[in-house]
């Protein structure tokens, strides 16, 4: 079999590289090729040697997902779904704006962690993608788009982990892709401008502190156990007196000054004014430090299975000015490609379940969510 070459990051395929009997510099040629130029034949890469492109092409192989579909957005969102295999297929998305390009990058075909208000947790779990197909979204995009646009400066600046899947429950392939990710020799992303967003893996977050300390974003949606543990099954295993501790530590590594904390407004459900106030007292319990934070408040988008309805704009805005009113950096973010289907907890993608969560979440619905709207 083959080696895709997209697994790699450039520690691994320098040592690849030199289980070839070559010097670690050629991996640094090869990982350009690749990365910055988008190469994916060896006949290409004319400053390497011919017999190392022979052994190569013997070898390895640079292979990219198979593109099943592309929309285009009104506002110029873009999604591709990609297939992965065994029937599966994942979503990425790119969201143009005047300072930025960002790509939502999928990490897991479907989400075992099962969220009430997300389409991908609705759809239940197959498997952890790898590393090459996760960088292969990014190698992908940013080729095509350059390609596309007749121009050879980067056109992705800002990635985020928010597509398919939670990113810290598939952390063995996570790290090296992030690591790609940050490289000059490969898309130079700043550690800034490269988030993973979280459900709240404690565990995880901890480690990443360590190996790749990138920006760090945590769905919230509640501020009380017991509702963040029906909304987000997760907080079961990590409530949130451990997840606050998490975050705290990671601040002292992280490259922004601030954790960003996700919330989803569902009417009824978690929008409340004393809603808000439990997201104040969290983030400064009695006699502690108060932990750094930009909240971002996130329209629900809605999809058939939720039985959810997103909060009035109203309420969404009432509850932005109470925690603004305390001094929080709050944003309302701005529904990009719902068109399309691409907006944030719309990804489905295409996914075999097999992990039964489909039906353990059918069981979830009857839970009356409008009845536990404060605690």
């Amino acid at each position: 079999m083959l080696v895709n070459l997209l697994d790699f990051d450039l520690q691994h395929l320098s040592e690849y590289c030199e289980s070839l009997g070559e010097k670690r510099f050629r991996a640094t040629q090869l990982f350009r090729w690749i990365h910055q130029r988008g190469a994916k034949s060896f006949d290409e890469m004319t400053d390497l040697a011919k017999s190392l492109r022979l052994s190569l092409e013997s070898r390895c192989t640079v292979s990219p997902l198979k593109v099943i579909s592309r929309q285009n957005s009104k506002d110029g969102t873009i999604k591709w779904l990609f297939d992965v295999g065994d029937g599966n297929a994942v979503e990425t998305v790119f969201i143009p704006e005047e300072d930025r390009g960002t790509l939502c990058v999928s990490s897991q075909a479907g989400c075992a962690v099962g969220c009430v208000f997300c389409s991908t947790g609705h759809q239940g779990f197959s498997r952890n993608l790898n590393t090459s197909e996760i960088i292969a979204q990014l190698w992908f995009a940013e080729h095509t788009l350059r390609a596309e646009r007749s121009t050879q400066e980067r056109v992705i600046s800002n990635v985020v982990m928010m597509g398919m899947g939670e990113p810290l429950q598939n952390y063995s392939a996570l790290i090296p892709a992030l690591k790609t990710m940050l490289s000059d020799h490969g898309y130079g992303i700043s550690r800034r401008r490269l988030t993973v967003s979280t459900s709240g893996v404690v565990p995880m977050i901890e480690r990443m502190g360590k190996d790749a300390p990138v920006a760090l974003a945590v769905s919230l949606h509640a501020a009380n156990d017991e509702l963040r543990d029906r909304l987000v099954p997760l907080n079961k295993k990590y409530p949130l007196n451990e997840l606050r501790a998490a975050c705290q530590a990671y601040l002292e590594v992280a490259p922004r000054d601030f954790i960003t904390f996700e919330y989803c407004m569902l009417d009824g459900v978690n929008d409340s004014d004393e809603n808000a106030v439990q997201i104040l007292d969290w983030l400064r319990p009695r006699g502690q430090m108060q932990l750094s934070a930009k909240i971002n408040l996130i329209p629900f988008n809605p999809f058939p299975a939720s039985g959810l309805t997103c909060s009035p704009t109203q309420r969404v805005k009432a509850f932005s000015q109470i925690l603004h009113n305390a001094g929080l950096v709050v944003t309302i973010r701005k529904t990009r490609g719902d068109d399309i289907d691409a907006a944030c907890g719309q990804l489905a993608g295409e996914v075999l379940d097999r992990t039964d969560v489909s039906s353990r979440m059918s069981k979830q619905k009857t839970i009356p969510l409008k009845a536990v709207e404060s605690f």
